[in-house]
């Protein structure tokens, strides 16, 4: 069978459906995400403390920010944190590997993708997921995470990071540290909420103070631990 292109798709969206067809579809579909968030929350209520990392799926290996990305969690994992990331290559393999090679937890929340998206080989067997659905997937970042630590991406590390700052912001979830690691590519983004977001009054100069950017791995990993010292909190609460 092939495969719908985008206009296929606009076609099928805008195809005139019978009620009673699209009310036993919409019957299904329920049925399919609750199945999703169930399994997510069975698996996940056991995993202990984590950090989420989030990064893109397009950074190749050799690439300096894979590296990165293999080092922090290696740190995190050594102060007794396990690794989330969503699954995938890039950044999140990357991720996966340093946690697996530092014998910690290496959880994968993978989304099935027509393109890009297949699970990396770093991921402990017991904690991959796969979801279909993007917001279910991010549910279990924001609920089972004591942390984000967020390496250069594209739109979907965007999307993720700006979920986990509304929802501190707003005070749906504890304030979590939120590190953006890799100050050069990060700075431009920050430069324009302050100067943009923060004049035009849609954010506040206080919010800005929800994320902390750094250069480095142990700059990330540190910041995590002092965070929970702080609080006389150990990763195994």
């Amino acid at each position: 069978m092939r495969s719908l292109n985008d206009e296929d798709k606009i076609r099928e969206a805008l195809t005139p459906k019978e009620w009673h067809e699209m009310k036993t579809s919409d019957s299904w579909q329920i049925f399919k995400i609750m199945a999703e968030f169930v399994e997510g929350f069975e698996k996940l209520a056991i995993i202990g403390p984590c950090v989420t990392i989030f990064g893109s799926a397009r950074t190749k290996m050799q690439h300096p920010y894979y590296k990165l990305a293999e080092e922090v969690a290696y740190k995190l994992t050594k102060v007794g944190f396990g690794v989330i990331t969503g699954g995938g290559p890039g950044i999140m393999e990357a991720a996966n590997k340093g946690a697996h090679y530092a014998g910690g937890r290496s959880v994968g929340l993978n989304i099935k993708l027509p393109f890009e998206q297949s699970s990396n080989p770093f991921i402990d067997p017991d904690k991959l997921l796969a979801f279909d659905y993007f917001f279910v997937r991010k549910v279990m970042f924001m609920k089972y995470s004591q942390g984000f630590i967020v390496l250069p991406g594209g739109f979907g590390t965007l999307d993720e990071m700006f979920e986990a700052l509304t929802l501190i912001q707003t005070q749906k979830i504890a304030r979590f540290p939120i590190i953006l690691l890799q100050k050069s590519y990060w700075q431009g983004l920050l430069d324009w909420i302050k100067n943009t977001l923060v004049e035009e009054k849609n954010v506040s100069s206080e919010d800005l103070d929800l994320i902390v950017c750094v250069d480095t791995a142990d700059e990330a990993a540190k910041y995590i631990e002092n965070f929970y010292n702080k609080y006389s909190l150990k990763p195994n609460f």
